[in-house]
C-alpha cells in the first residue's frame, strides 16, 4: 500500500467550460482495476496490491456514501478524505 496523497483533479467539457467529473486522489500508482461504485456516478481505482488508488464521480454523492462501501481496508486518514477533505458542495448533492 502506497503512502496517501490526496488531491482533487477536476476535468471540464472544453466547449462549455462545464465540470464533467471529479477524480478524489488517494494515492499514487498503476490502475489494474476500476470498480463501479455506485451506478452511473462513482467509479473506484485499485492498484496491484488491490488498494485504492482513486474515485471518479461523474455526478454529486454523498461522501458517508464512499465511505461506507470504500474504505473497509483504508487508514484513517484516507476515510477523513472520503468523508470530509473535498469541500461539501463540491461533492455533494
Amino acid at each position: 500500500m502506497g503512502k496517501p496523497k490526496f488531491r482533487l483533479e477536476v476535468s471540464y467539457h472544453e466547449a462549455t467550460g462545464e465540470p464533467v467529473a471529479a477524480y478524489l486522489r488517494v494515492r499514487e500508482g498503476k490502475v489494474t482495476e476500476t470498480k463501479e461504485v455506485i451506478a452511473g456516478i462513482a467509479f473506484a481505482d485499485y492498484g496491484l496490491d488491490g488498494f485504492l488508488l482513486g474515485i471518479e464521480l461523474l455526478a454529486p454523492c454523498h461522501g458517508e456514501q464512499l465511505v461506507s462501501i470504500l474504505s473497509e481496508r483504508e487508514p484513517e486518514s484516507v476515510r477523513n478524505f472520503l468523508r470530509i477533505g473535498v469541500h461539501r458542495e463540491m461533492v455533494c448533492a
